[in-house]
């Protein structure tokens, strides 16, 4: 995998020489984007915007699939990791950054009844959300979909969920916002339940592009993760697969009596 710091001048020149006709659309990104940063008091209120935003236009671009074929590639690639890696009907699944159920549909179609719990922070895709519910005749499944304001969980049973997911949620993600999410998503952790999530890798120095994409090194999560009594493994059976982004697996430690 090629780390490269998309924020540099160098890539930014070197970029638009190789891909001239996406300049204009960078452009009007940037605008878009310079405007809800000045109109919105802080990244959750600006990300929600931006959602808005390209939800309007497409909820499964919104969600970053490029076409509906990519969008039901990725979530049948959570969806078949998860199983590999222990998930039953009977678990207790929340999602973070749930979307429009990209792969929260396979989900809820697998689990028992009232098993899985999604939340975002967008009203906006969460009412696409419903229309994929809908689509796919899940209604039955009861599933939670929820809009949330952050990440401190509170109004989640503790020790609840046996896994916790979120897809390329913390690549959109400040420090601060992450470290809310580390700090509390232990106390709705059933024992020996996981929390999985995907990042946005670099080996050089962290970074991030218009306010929309970060990216941090490993050993920054991993030891944020710490700081909040969770251990954290690094998946490298994700990197196998064909995507982009990085995966972490953090636990409560094992304890013995």
């Amino acid at each position: 995998m090629e780390f490269k710091n998309r924020a540099s001048f160098a890539h930014k020149v070197g970029y638009a020489v190789r891909h001239p006709h996406r300049i204009s659309s960078y452009a009007q990104r940037w605008a878009r984007d310079s405007w809800f940063r000045m109109t919105t008091g802080d990244h959750v209120s600006y990300y929600r915007a931006v959602m808005r935003s390209d939800t309007a236009r497409n909820p499964e671009q919104a969600v970053g699939s490029a076409s509906h074929d990519r969008w039901l590639a990725l979530g049948k690639m959570q969806y078949d990791y998860l199983l590999s890696h222990g998930l039953k009907p009977e678990h207790r699944l929340l999602e973070i950054g749930c979307g429009n159920l990209r792969a929260g549909w396979r989900f809820i179609e697998y689990l028992d009844t009232g098993n899985y719990y999604g939340i975002d922070i967008s009203p906006d895709i969460l009412f696409a959300a419903q229309d994929v519910l809908r689509r796919h005749g899940l209604q039955h499944k009861i599933p939670h979909l929820t809009p949330v304001r952050g990440l401190d969980f509170s109004f989640l049973p503790r020790g609840h969920f046996d896994v916790v997911h979120a897809h390329s949620v913390f690549s959109h993600s400040p420090l601060q916002v992450i470290e809310e999410c580390l700090a509390n998503v232990g106390a709705v952790l059933a024992p020996g339940g996981f929390f999985d999530f995907t990042f946005d890798r670099t080996t050089g120095p962290e970074h991030q592009v218009l306010r929309e994409d970060f990216y941090y090194r490993t050993e920054t999560l991993t030891a944020l993760a710490r700081r909040y009594g969770l251990e954290a493994v690094f998946m490298d059976d994700w990197e196998a697969l064909p995507h982009r982004q990085s995966k972490l697996r953090v636990s409560l430690p094992h304890r013995t009596v």
